[in-house]
């Protein structure tokens, strides 16, 4: 889910409509489910990390191979046939922005499922291997710095 983007439905969700519901689960112990299709008899795995980012609602969870559905889900994941995440929620603050669509305010999310089809097409999952290890983007800035350093020596800097 990302914030300000419009989905095939014509609604946005609002930066912070999420910031309510997660502490209330954080509260309550209550973990939101990740779903199969939105379908709540098809539990899949569990999200370990649950947040509001600067560009949306970013999750992170393990697929359960011991239930025949998340090691379908993981193979398909991996041979690229279901790469889209969606929400199931309940809205409880919404308004109409100047353009008509519904702006989501305040959401009580529920669920977040691995879809085939996302109603914001932008929803996508990025499997373990498109994160880039912190400790890479380390040695990458300080490359960057090195070269600086040596091209500032070079031109008498």
């Amino acid at each position: 889910s990302l914030f300000g983007r419009v989905d095939q439905g014509g609604d946005l969700v609002a930066r912070g409509a999420y910031g309510t519901s997660l502490a209330a689960a954080e509260a309550a112990g209550r973990r939101i489910k990740m779903l199969w299709q939105h379908d709540p008899a098809q539990p899949i795995g569990v999200w370990d990390e649950l947040r509001e980012d600067a560009r949306g609602l970013w999750v992170k969870g393990r697929l359960l191979d011991s239930v025949a559905r998340g090691r379908e889900a993981a193979a398909l994941i991996e041979a690229g046939a279901i790469d889209g995440l969606s929400i199931g929620y309940r809205t409880q603050r919404a308004a109409k922005n100047d353009a008509g669509q519904r702006v989501l305010q305040t959401l009580d999310l529920w669920e977040v499922s691995l879809v085939t089809f996302p109603m914001l097409p932008t929803a996508r999952i990025a499997a373990k291997g498109d994160f880039i290890a912190i400790g890479d983007v380390l040695r990458g800035m300080a490359g960057v710095f090195d070269e600086a350093r040596r091209n500032l020596k070079r031109n008498g800097g």
